[in-house]
């Protein structure tokens, strides 16, 4: 795959490279949580609406365009953090961790994470998106982007360890992608999500010890 973007993996990086890297990550993560972000954008398109309020579809489009902002900052420092791997000649052909003890840490980190207030509390804004608009509304196209924005972020503290396990199964494992794009859309819309994420995290730390032993 690597090899298919024009990038080897005995070569530094060039600027294309770290170009084309960030691109596929900006495309990727995008595609990942636009499932789990679509209830809200409906959500916030139907406030605007309801409020009698012109150019609904501008404002969800600046709404959509904040919550993106947050993500393509992610991208580009998970294009550091991959360029910085492959400068460490620590990925594989595949794009995944050749160390098992770094593939290890990431997932006991990971998982470390799932078990924690700050990812509890950035689930439940998640899978509340009635609850966010009626605490968090802003009334303007500014006010719009600040919205998306802020949820994006709070997307972010909900999603960013596991969108680091990428590094562990592979950043363009297609069947992982997808995995870890349902497994999203699980933790923020089932009844149960938070438990699965619960299970998910103590899951990811023991494959982790495993990974390291």
């Amino acid at each position: 795959m690597m090899a298919a973007m024009g990038m080897t993996m005995d070569m530094p990086w060039s600027a294309s490279d770290i170009f084309f890297t960030f691109a596929m990550w900006a495309v990727m993560m995008v595609g990942m949580m636009a499932p789990s972000v679509s209830p809200m954008l409906l959500l916030f398109a139907a406030a605007q609406s309801s409020r009698g309020k012109r150019g609904v579809s501008l404002a969800t489009l600046t709404f959509a365009l904040g919550y993106v902002a947050v993500w393509t900052c992610f991208s580009a420092v998970a294009t550091v953090t991959q360029w910085g791997l492959h400068q460490a000649a620590m990925l594989s052909a595949a794009m995944a961790s050749s160390s098992g003890r770094l593939s290890g840490a990431i997932l006991i980190v990971a998982g470390a994470y799932q078990l924690t207030p700050w990812k509890n509390s950035c689930l439940t804004h998640c899978r509340s998106p009635l609850g966010f608009l009626m605490t968090n509304w802003r009334d303007g196209t500014i006010g719009a982007y600040r919205m998306g924005f802020r949820h994006g972020a709070y997307c972010l503290g909900c999603c960013w360890a596991l969108m680091c396990v990428l590094f562990v199964v592979g950043v363009m494992s297609l069947i992982w992608i997808a995995a870890l794009t349902g497994f999203v859309l699980i933790e923020k819309i089932l009844p149960a999500g938070a438990i699965v994420a619960r299970v998910a995290g103590a899951a990811m730390i023991v494959f982790g010890i495993v990974a390291i032993v």
